[in-house]
């Protein structure tokens, strides 16, 4: 059985917003989105992503929409099919020092800055846009409406799970490989009996709260 098909449900998204900026005479255009804004602990993980026109892979869709096991199938096909995809990272640290907003902002600069070739255009996730002197669009829901920005969803969820799968190995008491650092039960008690770690955001609420020493 091949990897495409793994996936019986038809792609939401679409390459519309590729093709509109295209015939506006942009030739490398980007979807960029990000997982990991509301965890307690670990990065914020952006993706960039430049699709080539004529690209297909059924199944694909906002990252949240889709099985862990979807995910993983996926994300070698994107990266095989893919124009040129970069990854950028926002440390815990950096998230604390700027503000969720800035460091997801900062994660989204870093991932445009890792593409093999630089784009002309940006198709943004959300509603805020980034500081770079690209021409850019955001667009809401945009992970269920393009197909760049679907699969650069899939490609920083996927990469920021392997992290926190890291991270679980460095501090297995907090649960990681579970919950990769969102704030559920299990999570919130072992932060309160162990204290933050240091891949833990410590100006979030859940953990500022057990903040012991000086960080």
């Amino acid at each position: 059985m091949t990897t495409l098909n793994l996936f019986t449900e038809a792609a939401v998204s679409t390459l519309y917003f590729e093709e509109q900026a295209r015939q506006r005479g942009f030739q490398l255009v980007a979807g960029i989105d990000e997982a990991g804004r509301g965890p307690l602990a670990g990065p914020v993980v952006a993706a960039a992503v430049v699709l080539p026109e004529q690209f297909l892979l059924p199944g694909l869709t906002d990252s949240k929409k889709l099985s862990e096991k979807k995910r993983a199938a996926l994300y070698p096909e994107i990266r095989r099919q893919a124009t040129a995809v970069g990854v950028g990272v926002a440390s815990a640290a950096e998230i604390d020092r700027l503000n969720i907003l800035q460091a997801t902002l900062l994660a989204m600069r870093r991932a445009i800055a890792r593409l093999a070739e630089s784009p002309d255009h940006l198709l943004i996730d959300g509603i805020t846009p980034l500081p770079v002197k690209i021409s850019q669009q955001t667009i809401k829901q945009g992970d269920s409406r393009s197909l760049s920005i679907a699969a650069a969803s899939v490609i920083a969820k996927v990469v920021r799970d392997r992290i926190m799968l890291s991270f679980d190995r460095q501090f297995p008491e907090y649960g990681f490989a579970k919950h990769k650092g969102y704030g559920t039960k299990d999570h919130c008690q072992a932060i309160a009996a162990f204290g933050p770690s240091s891949q833990h955001r410590k100006t979030f609420g859940g953990v500022k709260e057990h903040v012991r020493d000086v960080w």
